[in-house]
């Protein structure tokens, strides 16, 4: 009996991993995309700054303060 349970309780965590797993993958990536004709210098840079420009978005979203009490 307390082995059904076990194997039960994984079986229901394999469940929710996957689900979150199929959830998170489904999430389109958004990939930065530079200019056509231009050089590929110029590609290198454009994609640089549309990573930099993510990434300080990124940086200013405020994170939620727990409440510790």
């Amino acid at each position: 009996m307390r082995a059904m349970f076990g194997v039960l309780g994984l079986l229901l965590v394999l469940a929710i991993v996957g689900l979150l797993a199929k959830t998170q993958l489904s999430t389109p990536i958004a990939v930065p995309t530079a200019t056509p004709g231009a050089t590929v210098q110029q590609q290198s840079q454009q994609v640089q700054q549309q990573v930099k420009e993510s990434v300080e978005a990124a940086m200013q979203q405020a994170r939620p303060v727990p409440d510790d009490k």
